[in-house]
């Protein structure tokens, strides 16, 4: 009971900061939504041998989104007319944040994933190693390669100075 009590309380005081993580993962609220509640799903069943909780429930969140990303979406069809009412120059109205976030969005999962636990969720070289089950050397390498699609995305060049 007391576990059930501890985890409850885990949940009521991180939640909002691990669906912000999610969110920065997936960019759709419904789908952090779904994520952070997949990957709570997976930890309560080993939530008697957690010790630290954050960092698992995160490197959870990660892996899980990795995993997501790698699925084959079979109902979802890709097409170039999109439902609605198309603005003709609408992409010139966009600000800066939300260029760049369509541009992070471009950007393979592990590329992003790295881009979000380093910069905006502010996670040194090393905890994002020990988060995403790789060396540091390979978080450095990805950030780099992140930073490098970004700063060539003929999107953002031109209202974003990386």
């Amino acid at each position: 009971m007391a576990e059930r009590a501890e985890f409850m309380d885990f949940v009521a005081t991180r939640s909002d900061r691990l669906l912000r993580t999610a969110y920065l993962l997936t960019h759709d609220w419904a789908a952090a939504e779904d994520l952070l509640q997949e990957a709570l799903a997976k930890v309560w069943f080993a939530w008697s041998q957690v010790d630290t909780p954050e960092p698992y429930v995160r490197k959870v969140l990660v892996t899980t989104y990795t995993s997501w990303r790698r699925r084959r979406w079979r109902w979802e069809l890709p097409t170039d007319d999109l439902p609605g009412e198309h603005v003709a120059g609408a992409a010139g109205d966009l600000g800066e944040r939300e260029l760049l976030w369509r541009a992070v969005g471009r950007l393979p999962a592990r590329q992003r994933a790295v881009v979000v636990l380093r910069f905006y969720e502010d996670l040194p070289v090393a905890e994002v190693a020990e988060l995403m089950g790789c060396s540091p050397g390979t978080v450095k390498s990805q950030t780099a390669k992140a930073l490098a699609k970004l700063r060539g995305d003929e999107s953002i060049m031109t209202e974003v100075s990386l």
